[in-house]
């Protein structure tokens, strides 16, 4: 082979490894993105991500022998890393939804949650007859968000819970809708805040998977319905749910 011949053949591999090493991933990781604003299943302790979605994601990275990698990014975002394949699964309270299941595989469900509605303690609001024409907070992107959207007006979108309420606890909005576990939380540091007995709606949450990867999605299933069966799931509960 001539010298020049050999220069452009070896440019040609040097930009080929180039491209392999900025669009792929190690083998050995396990990518999963998330809300790291969204307790108990994912929020940030220190410099780390932790919470119900980790826990579940860390014991299928241990049994396909690879390591979690956690990224924190908007919760709208989620959905589409996983699509583009910047990350593997997306676990970050993800409820099913017809419209979702378009765009990505879901696991089997690991949770039963719902929609409730957050008001201060003296408001006169008493449940879903009541929200007509007051200043709803959501988060932006959840179903929360679309259930309002859809049956009742448009709401005022935030990019993540905590700051819904401290719009809430500010006298900017009168009532936010968010899911029932992080609304306990939200409950609990914010003594003067109420949960209506009442939910707004009753739904799955599930990991979020990139069609087509089905081997990924048959190890997650195994994983979760091992959880299931042998009380994990319950244990990862109780760690952070009191």
């Amino acid at each position: 082979m001539k010298f020049g011949r050999f220069l452009k053949t070896l440019g040609a591999a040097a930009v080929l490894g180039a491209v392999l090493c900025s669009c792929g991933r190690s083998d050995n990781k396990l990518v999963m993105v998330a809300e790291a604003t969204f307790p108990p299943y994912e929020f940030r302790e220190g410099d780390r991500i932790v919470g119900i979605d980790v826990d579940i994601m860390t014991e299928v990275a241990r049994e396909i022998g690879k390591e979690l990698v956690v990224e924190d990014m908007s919760f709208d975002s989620v959905i589409s890393a996983v699509q583009s394949g910047k990350a593997d699964v997306a676990a970050s309270g993800i409820t099913v939804t017809e419209d979702r299941k378009r765009q990505i595989d879901f696991s089997v469900p690991y949770v039963e949650a719902r929609q409730v509605i957050i008001v201060p303690g003296n408001s006169a609001i008493k449940g879903r007859d009541d929200l007509k024409g007051k200043r709803i907070g959501v988060q932006h992107g959840t179903t929360g968000d679309a259930y309002v959207t859809k049956n009742i007006q448009e709401p005022e979108r935030f990019p993540n819970g905590a700051l819904a309420v401290a719009a809430l606890n500010a006298g900017k909005i009168d009532v936010i809708v968010i899911d029932g576990e992080p609304a306990k939380i939200f409950a609990d540091r914010h003594k003067n805040l109420l949960i209506l007995p009442e939910p707004l709606t009753v739904e799955e949450y599930a990991i979020a998977i990139r069609k087509g990867d089905t081997e990924l999605l048959e190890q997650v299933n195994r994983v979760i319905r091992q959880l299931k069966e042998n009380g994990g799931m319950a244990a990862i509960r109780a760690k952070y749910i009191k």
